[in-house]
């Protein structure tokens, strides 16, 4: 007899507990090697989890909606049919299964998890099916075509390994542009704007009075994180930055695509090249040097929670190509198809609630980086000129929290000075 466990898997190094989003089998169904069993939600992802035996779902330990610890049992696997009801009543008893240790490589090996738009690497064929024939496609991809009522039997998939996408999906049901393309891709982090009919509407959270409704997997890695930051000493600086220039040449190019958050996670990834301290970040061993500019961006999640998409090495792409990215970036993000790298690889972080009029407000560092920049409203205001003469000038208010173990005011104020700089006398330098 063999039976073998299902684990919950580490889809990501916070990641402590997983929940289910649905069941790919169910109980009694035929599993081959490689095809996804579960789908999982990690801290801030969607994950297809694959099985690394050939057998058939015996007993589901957590329905979907469930949540278990990472490593825990959620599911027994069996190698023939008739041992199914074995397994069964070893559930029932509190019993674990006899061989399961033994059958596995190692404990938490029974499955493999990919990321939801990554294929299986047992998936070689074209037409998005895997060896067995089983047709390999990411969770959105099919929730789509229940949508649009298509056949992914007969799609090509264009995702690696010839896993079927959102996009193919889209295209197979003629629905390759669903949504106008808009020049600004997340309201969270549009231009500064002045004009009280552009300021956007905060998505509403749902409310239930008089319930306490459980934290999500993402809201519960927020809180870890948030409680992991109060362990660090940290100052927070404020700098007012004359962002005229900015708005101007963000009106010049708003229509190639560039949005204001690549602007200014551009401007930012190049005067940390000027101040590589405020790019580290404190470890046991010392101060931690990354060889990568890394500009992570928080982003509102509609169903509540915090994400951080990742645009790496900054500073050495162009503004076009980043804008590109970080659509790219968003829209996954929001689709739950993120992987780990594209979310947790940040090395500086920018928090922008300009668009929601805030005057001023610090932001909390995240866990292994040194800084992050909180960034308010741009406003037009009455200012005295170089002549002793009275102006008109749009300015932002920023604010850098730093990890006072490795960074002190001197370097914050620094960094601070050079981005105003860049910012209000070169900002043609973002373009080139």
């Amino acid at each position: 007899m063999s039976i073998r466990e299902i684990f919950m898997p580490a889809l990501s190094s916070t990641m402590t507990e997983g929940k289910i989003v649905s069941w790919e089998k169910a109980a009694g169904d035929k599993v081959e090697k490689g095809e996804t069993v579960v789908i999982v939600e990690s801290d801030k992802a969607d994950m297809d989890v694959e099985s690394f035996y050939e057998g058939y779902m015996a007993h589901i330990l957590v329905e979907a909606g469930g949540t278990a610890p990472v490593g825990s049992t959620i599911a027994l696997l069996t190698e023939t049919e008739a041992e199914i009801e074995t397994a069964i009543a070893q559930a029932k008893s509190h019993a674990a299964p006899a061989k399961a240790v033994a059958a596995a490589t190692g404990p938490g090996q029974i499955v493999a998890p990919e990321p939801a738009s990554v294929g299986s690497t047992n998936s070689t064929a074209q037409n998005g099916s895997s060896r067995t024939g089983r047709t390999i496609a990411s969770p959105r991809a099919r929730k789509l075509a229940k949508e649009f009522k298509v056949d992914l039997s007969g799609i090509s998939g264009s995702g690696p390994h010839g896993r079927i996408i959102a996009e193919d999906v889209e295209t197979a049901a003629g629905n390759t542009v669903t949504t106008p393309p808009q020049p600004a891709i997340a309201p969270a982090h549009s231009t500064p704007t002045v004009t009280p009919a552009a300021t956007p509407t905060p998505m509403p959270v749902a409310v239930t009075p008089g319930q306490t409704v459980p934290l999500t997997t993402l809201q519960n890695a927020v809180v870890r994180t948030m409680l992991h930051s109060l362990s660090v000493p940290t100052f927070h600086v404020g700098y007012t930055i004359a962002s005229d220039e900015l708005n101007k040449l963000y009106k010049q190019i708003k229509s190639k695509g560039v949005t204001m958050t690549a602007l200014l996670a551009k401007a930012v990834a190049m005067t940390l090249q000027k101040h590589p301290l405020l790019n580290t970040n404190y470890s046991e061993q010392g101060m931690v040097h990354p060889s990568n500019i890394n500009i992570a961006v928080a982003v509102a999640m509609d169903d509540g929670g915090l994400i951080t998409p990742v645009l790496q090495n900054a500073d050495q792409q162009d503004i076009y190509s980043l804008s590109r990215n970080w659509k790219s970036l968003v829209e996954r993000a929001r689709a739950k198809q993120l992987q780990p790298q594209e979310y947790s690889s940040g090395t500086f972080t920018i928090s922008n609630l300009g668009m929601f009029g805030v005057d001023t407000f610090d932001a909390i560092l995240p866990p292994g980086q040194g800084s992050i920049l909180a960034i308010a409203a741009s406003r037009p205001e009455v200012v005295a000129t170089a002549d002793g003469m009275m102006g008109i000038r749009t300015l932002m208010k920023v604010n850098i929290t730093c990890d006072h173990r490795v960074i002190y005011g001197a370097h914050a104020a620094a960094f601070l000075q050079d981005l105003a700089k860049l910012i209000e006398t070169n900002s043609q330098s973002l373009t080139m």
